[in-house]
């Protein structure tokens, strides 16, 4: 199974609402230059997951647009307090994908690597970028990192 773990673009500042923070300008170019450049690297997902935070389903729909993705669900298994098990065991039950886009967030994205990787690393996940695991379809993951993309590596400044 391919697994392509996407963060959300840059997204409008905190606020009391931060379920309906949207993406920015900046964001949304960094998402799309990522997908673009993904594209270039034959990327075809099956199905596109995204949280049901506004920020991360625009960075899908955006992705999804790039990437020719006919099928997009959400799923509260990408929420950034949800545990990593609990994602793995919902993509247990897409058994026709075996090619999966993620659209979520930070920290959950760092710990999500974590457990596909069995590993303990740290990841530098930027806002805009993109991740690929190979992991078997299996009770517990052995995922292998293949590469990631960062909107800085496709020409988008990325605040630091």
């Amino acid at each position: 199974m391919e697994l392509y773990l996407l963060r959300h673009g840059d997204a409008e500042p905190h606020t009391a609402n931060d379920a309906e923070r949207a993406l920015t300008p900046k964001g949304k170019r960094d998402v799309e230059a990522v997908a673009a450049q993904a594209r270039i690297g034959n990327v075809r997902p099956d199905v596109v997951l995204t949280s049901p935070l506004r920020r991360a389903k625009e960075t899908a729909e955006i992705a999804q647009k790039v990437l020719g993705v006919k099928r997009s669900l959400e799923t509260k298994a990408l929420l950034p307090e949800i545990s990593p098990e609990a994602l793995w065991k919902e993509l247990s039950t897409l058994a026709e994908a075996e090619h999966i886009l993620l659209c979520g967030h930070e920290p959950s994205f760092s710990r999500l690597t974590q457990f596909l990787l069995r590993a303990r690393v740290t990841v530098d996940f930027k806002k805009g970028a993109m991740l690929r695991i190979t992991t078997p379809r299996a009770s517990e993951p052995q995922g292998e990192l293949r590469w990631m993309i960062t909107p800085r590596l496709v020409g988008r400044k990325q605040a630091r």
